[in-house]
């Protein structure tokens, strides 16, 4: 099967991130990274079950730490934990006094609203995001896979300058590639999962093959790397990129 078929056959719930929990660890990784503080009021846009929350206002001694969520039942596991914690969709929602924002989401119908209320908010809030930056906009800083945007944002001139600009090289080659797939991989993953391998290989072909696709990889011809690993996905998987590679 194509890889857009197999990604379709898993559960919606999990391709669109709303049950994906970050653990613990990349929560404190994020927070280290933007500098969250006791000066700052922290919102998380689809916050879950409130962990994140929870270890800003515990650890890392924000003024304030919010969640948000739709679903009754994760807001209502959160309230048991620190911080305060609103049941409502967050396109609607009002983050206006927040300095830090976490938002992960990839549903165009929750980005492309919310994003006209970011470009009104204070300059100098940051709205940290994960994998890519905000659509149409250069980072302000990365450690991927973990990106922060800052009021006002800085707008990209193209997809091609953007995606260099995340992974911070001039190409992207096998390596680059593989190095941040297994960035992210590690960072949404949970520790115990035995899979992360084959999340890893199915994230490095992706990045490769979009960077050739856009013109940024380091070479016009396939490694033999990549071609090793899109014939083992589709040898021992069944699963096929061949088809993404545009002549």
């Amino acid at each position: 099967m194509k890889i857009e078929e197999y990604l379709e056959s898993l559960p919606q719930n999990i391709i669109s991130g709303d049950d994906v929990q970050l653990p613990d660890k990349s929560f404190r990784e994020i927070f280290n990274f933007v500098g969250l503080g006791q000066n700052d009021i922290f919102y998380h846009l689809g916050c879950g079950d409130g962990k994140g929350v929870k270890i800003a206002v515990e650890e890392f001694n924000v003024k304030k730490g919010v969640g948000i969520d739709n679903d009754e039942q994760k807001i209502n596991l959160a309230k048991n934990t620190s911080g305060k914690f609103l049941c409502e969709d967050v396109k609607n929602a009002d983050f206006s006094d927040a300095t830090v924002i976490l938002f992960w989401f990839t549903d165009e119908k929750i980005i492309a609203p919310i994003m006209e209320k970011f470009e009104n908010l204070k300059p100098g809030i940051r709205i940290v995001t994960i994998w890519g930056p905000l659509p149409n906009c250069l980072p302000e800083k990365t450690n991927f896979p973990y990106i922060i945007n800052t009021v006002p944002f800085k707008k990209a001139n193209s997809l091609q300058e953007q995606l260099l600009a995340v992974f911070g090289v001039k190409c992207v080659d096998f390596v680059t590639a593989w190095e941040f797939a297994e960035r992210y991989t590690k960072a949404i993953g949970d520790p115990n999962v035995n899979n992360d391998r084959f999340l890893t290989i199915i994230q490095t072909l992706v990045i490769w093959i979009n960077a050739k696709n856009l013109g940024v990889a380091c070479r016009e011809e396939v490694p033999e790397s990549i071609q090793t690993y899109i014939d083992i996905m589709k040898m021992h998987f069944d699963i096929d990129f061949q088809h993404l590679l545009k002549d």
